[in-house]
């Protein structure tokens, strides 16, 4: 529909009403000769020039629409006023009323002259490589403080997503193998990532957010309010350095558990990251990574849950003697590294398999028994075994139930 149809009436020429139109459907850039009309509904020649304007993406967000009244250089309009009058008349009355287009069009004295074309001359002529950018201004902000929606802050949102992945997979492990950080490499990286942490603090003291009404908030004062109200605690516990701690061999064993724990903390970031994952959740595509990402992850936990309890139970405390019947300990016999009892050393139980083999094969019965197929040859003896399992198995349950539920739904929603 022509945007300006308010103004014309039954002599605006149909033929250019098309071409304006096409022209706006097709974004391109045109000028046309058209007569318009008044409020009063007196008509008007205008020259109006059309050109689309495009943002950084290169798609066009507006169209920039100028008018010159041109009715002094057409032939005059004879309407209901000026109906019986001679055409000399109605051209001394067009050249009456038009008096201040005549004033603008007067030439110049020598000394008015400027051979240098005007900004305004430039744009008007539609040349593609001087019409203006549409661009959001950005909100002024202090030196300091940093859009939230800036490259560098987009691009840091990231490498914190994916760290905040790396600690929710490595986080459960650790603390569920016990895992003393004796590896130098491993080491380091973890310190990396809890400096890179740390300095996330620091950057969110300085981070602008949005308000309850939509507003950016650039108040250094109102920054550091907001953020110690609501993310501080939690990201301050995610990056102590627990790793460092347990790193030390003369740390008594109830601490080193004790700060294994606490580590448990750092996943709570992923709050967060849920957060921003909402603006992806429209891409059919985007939905069905994030749906095998976080299977994959809770299995990762319960498979961590499923050796603790384990571990917790193929030993009998009271007796010092090891549960036959443990899963733990057939799996250690089936691959030949049964566990032995050190007489002369420790007085402990030692050996069993590595802690490669009884991660996968945790992983694997938590798989099968979310997915509900459980072949049988991982099954769980002990009460904490069993409950575990039956717990898993309604998650599992509670998964197809939603997906059938949704799909219901679908299908109601087609036949209505």
């Amino acid at each position: 529909m022509f945007p300006f149809s308010f103004m014309y009436g039954e002599l605006t020429d149909k033929k250019t009403i098309d071409k304006v139109r096409q022209t706006f459907d097709n974004y391109e850039s045109n000028c046309f000769e058209v007569l318009l009309y008044r409020k009063n509904r007196s008509p008007v020649w205008f020259y109006m020039q059309v050109a689309p304007i495009r943002n950084e993406n290169d798609k066009v967000v507006l169209f920039l629409c100028t008018f010159k009244d041109i009715t002094l250089f057409k032939q005059p309009i004879e309407d209901e006023s000026t109906k019986g009058w001679t055409k000399f008349a109605r051209l001394t009355r067009a050249l009456t009323n038009n008096r201040n287009t005549l004033q603008q069009l007067a030439p110049m004295g020598k000394h008015e002259v400027s051979h240098k074309p005007s900004r305004l001359a430039e744009v008007l002529q539609l040349n593609s490589d001087i019409l203006p950018q549409y661009k959001q201004e950005a909100p002024k902000t202090p030196p300091h403080i940093i859009l939230h929606y800036c490259t560098f802050k987009t691009t840091w949102d990231w490498v914190i997503l994916i760290l905040t992945f790396y600690t929710a997979i490595m986080v459960p492990y650790n603390v569920s193998f016990k895992t003393k950080q004796n590896n130098i490499a491993w080491l380091v990286l973890d310190s990396v990532v809890d400096v890179i942490f740390l300095v996330d603090i620091v950057l969110n003291f300085h981070t602008t957010f949005v308000g309850p009404c939509g507003e950016v908030i650039s108040d250094p004062k109102l920054i550091r309010m907001n953020y110690l109200k609501t993310w501080f605690v939690i990201d301050l516990l995610s990056c102590l350095p627990y790793d460092i701690i347990n790193a030390f061999e003369n740390v008594d064993e109830g601490i080193s558990s004790l700060f294994s724990s606490l580590k448990v903390v750092r996943l709570l970031r992923l709050g967060r990251v849920a957060r921003k994952l909402d603006h992806y959740l429209e891409y059919g595509a985007a939905v069905l990574v994030l749906l095998v990402c976080v299977f994959g992850l809770v299995a990762h936990w319960l498979a961590c849950i499923w050796y603790s309890i384990g571990d917790y139970e193929v030993i009998d405390e009271v007796t010092n003697t090891i549960k036959m019947d443990s899963w733990l300990y057939q799996l250690a016999i089936s691959i030949g590294s049964p566990y032995r009892y050190n007489v002369s050393g420790s007085g402990r139980w030692e050996g069993g398999p590595g802690k490669d083999s009884l991660y996968i094969t945790s992983l694997y019965f938590t798989m099968t028994s979310l997915t509900t197929i459980g072949f049988g040859n991982i099954a769980p003896t002990t009460d904490g075994e069993k409950i575990f399992s039956v717990a898993m198995m309604m998650v599992g349950c509670k998964r197809f139930f939603i997906t059938e539920v949704a799909d219901w739904f679908h299908d109601v929603e087609g036949k209505a």
